[in-house]
């Protein structure tokens, strides 16, 4: 029977359990998918990375939820960076990931600092396709005045730098507190959207120095709320640019405070229109290390820990 060695690995902070939890398999060139999958599903976390070989990058990784395949997570690729630089694998500097979603550029910088390059952004305001105001506040459990009272004509958007995100403003830190969202009428939305989650998000912020706070769901992966999410935060800075609600090029956005796991993501906005996209940014610190035993892949019982 395989072993492996695991660690949970908090990103999007430098306090270890907060932030984002993420699993990553350091050494997995020898798991199947169907092992990956197994494991993903035994630590639980909303991603598990596994990293290998590559013939065309400096790793090949892979993300699993609990439950399927993910091209590409924001916050396991933090993590799994800063692991390998806290272990000595990588020195300060830039690499290259092969994912299923293609080559991704990443940084690690002096200060420990993971900076994730995204692909390029497509933006997309919805019209005759979105729910009407009424319905997404009963799908969101949320009073409507949070949806009428922004402040400034801010529409309901579809955002993609990787991951595809259903974007939702509301006015105030406490309708974004009061949330109970319909998970399962949230996701069949997603679905028909053909996007992964749902990012709701205001200005009104806890800290001075941030641009936002978030709250992402998304069911169909797996995660009923996720904790900190870097491919959503890429997404709404990317949709914010795009529909002049916003006029500088670097952001904080908060994530994570109503799960008691506070998480800080930076984002860096090009300086013009570009092909390169957004870059997130963040810290990363692992809470916890161990070992599996992993079962061969045909066979259907659950992880040893």
């Amino acid at each position: 029977m395989q072993e492996c060695r695991v660690r949970l690995v908090d990103a999007f902070t430098t306090e270890p359990l907060g932030g984002n939890p993420a699993g990553v398999v350091a050494e997995a060139a020898e798991l199947t998918a169907a092992q990956m999958q197994a494991v993903a599903r035994e630590l639980g976390a909303s991603e598990t990375a596994f990293l290998g070989p590559s013939e065309v990058a400096d790793r090949r990784i892979r993300f699993f939820s609990p439950t399927q395949p993910v091209e590409l997570c924001g916050h396991a690729t933090v993590a799994s960076v800063s692991l390998m630089g806290a272990e000595g694998v990588f020195d300060p500097g830039r690499y290259t990931l092969e994912t299923d979603a293609g080559i991704l550029d990443v940084e690690l910088a002096e200060d420990g600092r993971v900076w994730m390059d995204q692909p390029a952004a497509s933006t997309e305001r919805l019209a005759g396709q979105a729910p009407d105001l009424e319905t997404l506040a009963e799908l969101l459990g949320v009073q409507l005045a949070g949806l009428t009272e922004i402040g400034t004509e801010l529409p309901v958007g579809l955002a993609s730098t990787g991951l595809r995100f259903l974007l939702v403003p509301v006015a105030f830190l406490t309708h974004l507190g009061e949330l109970e969202p319909r998970l399962d009428g949230l996701n069949a939305l997603c679905d028909r959207l053909d996007a992964a989650g749902t990012l709701v998000y205001s200005f009104d912020t806890l800290e001075a120095a941030s641009t936002l706070h978030g709250r992402v769901f998304a069911p169909g992966l797996g995660v009923p709320e996720d904790p900190v999410t870097g491919m959503a935060a890429g997404a709404v800075a990317a949709y914010l640019d795009a529909v002049g609600a916003i006029d500088e090029q670097t952001l904080r956005i908060e994530q994570g405070d109503f799960l008691e796991r506070a998480g800080r993501i930076d984002v860096e906005l090009p300086p013009a229109p570009s092909v390169d996209g957004v870059r997130v940014g963040g810290h990363a610190v692992t809470s916890m290390e161990g070992r599996l035993q992993v079962p061969p892949s045909d066979e259907q019982r659950i992880l040893e820990g």
